[in-house]
């Protein structure tokens, strides 16, 4: 008998979800045909069989989750002993090319794709939801007998298609973002409606985005959490015990900036010019070596917020940009969390974090701190308040920060003073 392990399909993933066998304990199989479809965090994989031989066991149903490294399936190769080194290792070569290769179709499409009218009060949303209807659904939907992952689905409303006219050429009926892209070329589109205007603000007062109604289905039953929710759930429950927090709050008055401000490009300079005079902040810490790392380049973990759960993309080098190039990268940013294309390599190593979560609601709040990072900086929502000027009294604009700070690697002071900083350019005209 010989026992295949699910290898790992991606960088470091440490499990994936069964989405649909492809064979049956009893059939006999050869190398390299179709064996089972697993959906990481980032994509479904089509898993071919690695050895040949018939099918003894199978470890595990749809919807299971299987710990890279745990039995998948099991064959009988004719051979008494037990093996799995060899298959194995040339297996898990192939899956992870594949993985790599589902990954790129996806990105390749955010870098040429065109970007949806979005009204112009958005500019500044970090945090928020990024799809204006149709939020994308959990696990694997049926299109006429076919299979889309949330990542195609999310591909194919991208590019206006319709998946139940596409051609599916992964194993079982599954629709790869191949197929989506050869069906906008092909002109397999649904009809598109006409862009409505976008519409118009008054710089002085933002107006704020309408809360989506919610897609998720209500049971009242229990529910393992799966797919990128579940990466957020493991990702939280090390920061919380891996990090000692603290998080201190102020209000920065930008009143004075110029109509069309970006709020993103100003909160990225802010934090910027922050970090260059309290360099402690944009830093990493080993809790196990108690260690630091100061980073003499700036790196922003941008916290996205999706109802498939919070992504964290890099913003790299933001100490060397400018507001338009700020901007430009935001915008990619958003797109690559639209389409699920974001690369594994821009999903970390990001030296300091930012969170807007003041798209809706909510003025303070003590936002988490991935490590080895020490600190994360969020904006609220904007609001006006009365304040005193030259012996009167004027309503400005304020925008309310929280930083949260783990306070084995800095001190309250040297995050007080970061936070000084941040205000103090933020309340100039520009």
């Amino acid at each position: 008998m010989s026992i295949f392990k699910l290898p790992d399909l991606g960088e470091g993933l440490p499990d994936a979800e069964i989405v649909e066998w492809h064979v049956k304990v009893g059939d006999k199989v050869e190398v390299d045909q179709p064996m089972v479809s697993m959906e990481t965090a980032k994509a479904v994989v089509d898993v071919p069989v690695p050895m040949d031989g018939v099918i003894t066991k199978l470890f595990g149903e749809p919807g299971d989750v299987i710990d890279t490294g745990s039995p998948l399936i099991e064959f009988n190769t004719g051979n008494d002993q037990t093996s799995t080194t060899d298959t194995q290792d040339d297996s898990a070569a192939k899956l992870r090319a594949e993985a790599e290769q589902v990954l790129k179709d996806l990105h390749d499409n955010a870098e040429s794709g065109q970007d949806e009218p979005e009204a112009k009060e958005a500019i500044g949303t970090v945090v928020g939801q990024m799809e204006s209807s149709d939020a994308v659904l959990d696990n694997m939907t049926d299109f006429g007998g076919k299979k889309a992952a949330p990542a195609v689905r999310a591909l194919a409303k991208k590019l206006k298609v319709d998946l139940s006219a596409v051609q599916a050429t992964g194993a079982g009926g599954v629709i790869r973002p191949s197929d989506v892209k050869a069906a906008a070329a092909n002109g397999a589109t649904k009809t598109a409606t006409k862009p409505q205007p976008a519409a118009k603000t008054t710089p002085t007062t933002p107006k704020q985005a309408a809360p989506q109604k919610s897609q998720v289905v209500v049971d009242d039953q229990w529910q393992q959490v799966k797919g990128s929710r579940r990466t957020m759930a493991r990702v939280m429950q090390n920061a919380h015990a891996n990090v000692v927090p603290t998080t201190i709050m102020d209000d920065a008055d930008i009143n004075n900036w110029q109509a069309g401000e970006d709020i993103t490009a100003r909160l990225i300079r802010s934090l910027v010019i922050a970090a260059q005079a309290e360099p402690t902040l944009n830093a990493w810490f080993d809790g196990d070596k108690l260690s630091r790392r100061l980073i003499n380049h700036i790196d922003v973990g941008i916290a996205v917020d999706t109802e498939d759960g919070l992504f964290v993309p890099t913003m790299r080098h933001c100490d060397e940009m400018s507001p338009e190039q700020v901007r430009e990268a935001m915008n990619n940013i958003k797109n690559q969390v639209k389409s699920r294309s974001i690369p594994p390599e821009d999903m970390k190593d990001y030296t300091i974090m930012l969170s807007n979560f003041g798209v809706y609601a909510g003025r303070y709040a003590t936002p988490v701190i991935t490590p080895p990072c020490v600190s994360i900086i969020a904006a609220g929502k904007l609001r006006h308040d009365v304040v005193p000027v030259l012996g009167g009294m004027e309503a400005h604009r304020i925008i309310p920060l929280s930083l949260t700070f783990d306070h084995r690697a800095v001190t309250g002071g040297e995050a007080a003073r970061f936070l000084a900083v941040m205000i103090k350019d933020l309340n100039k005209s520009r």
